[in-house]
């Protein structure tokens, strides 16, 4: 897929997430199959961008299993809890973010691969990232403070500097993320600049980031929630360094 196709099919995708049109009108399934390495990263991060959702993670976490597409496997949670991304529009209780239909489940499934879902959900914490970004960034732009613009203070310049750069920090992790270790690693990454997004960006938006009227907590929810799944930043942060004293090496993610 050339860079125009890449660009026309994100265009398709952005306007199917915001219209809530069924993904698989757009032919969702075929492209996991086909195209994964293409299409998991394009949707997932615009999910973040756009702070829609669809139930995409359980067919990602499905097709790497060999599975049909179309079921609810439970999801590892943060702190042992396991979750299940509802389907059928059935009752759910996601008190953090009420927008996801998430609820408890206490199924298990200890054979199901994670590498390709943590990959996905860092895309979607990227994503979620840079829509935090953005709305900092216009504030601060379009804000003035004692006959200036906020964007001319140090200090709100070195928070969204500071949050740029861990974006593209994770964007670099989970582009060269291609093994179980590297989803680990890419995954955390992922959640922690979501995260230093949502805390800089509070800042420089200052008390109209609080209110409701704002979209900034919807993206703030949504970023705790989805680092929560399949592991938070600081478990696996914690997993990576027990993998690395075990095996006594470090693995090489990337071939310079």
């Amino acid at each position: 897929m050339d860079t125009a196709e890449r660009a026309l099919l994100a265009d398709a995708v952005r306007k199917t997430l915001v219209s809530g049109a069924d993904l698989a009108d757009l032919g969702w399934p075929a492209m996991l199959v086909e195209e994964p390495d293409t299409v998991v990263p394009l949707l997932f991060r615009l999910l973040g961008e756009t702070g829609t959702h669809a139930p995409v993670l359980n067919d990602v976490l499905l097709h790497a299993a060999g599975r049909p597409l179309g079921g609810t496997p439970p999801l590892p949670y943060s702190g042992g809890v396991r979750l299940e991304w509802v389907r059928d529009g059935s009752a759910y209780d996601s008190p953090l973010d009420p927008g996801l239909p998430l609820r408890r489940t206490e199924a298990d499934d200890p054979a199901l691969p994670l590498a390709a879902g943590r990959r996905a959900l860092g895309w979607w914490l990227l994503g979620t990232g840079h829509a935090m970004l953005a709305l900092a960034r216009r504030h601060v732009l379009d804000r003035h403070q004692f006959g200036r613009p906020l964007a001319s203070f140090q200090a709100l310049r070195h928070r969204l500097a500071e949050t740029y750069v861990a974006l593209e920090g994770a964007e670099a992790t989970l582009t060269a993320a291609t093994d179980d270790t590297g989803a680990v690693l890419a995954k955390a990454a992922a959640g922690r600049a979501a995260l230093t997004a949502a805390r800089h960006c509070q800042q420089a938006l200052g008390g109209i980031g609080f209110t409701a009227e704002h979209d900034l907590h919807r993206h703030v929810r949504r970023a705790l929630v989805l680092d929560g799944l399949l592991g938070s930043s600081r478990e696996l942060t914690r997993a990576a360094g027990v993998l690395l004293l075990r095996e006594a090496r470090t693995p090489r993610l990337v071939d310079l």
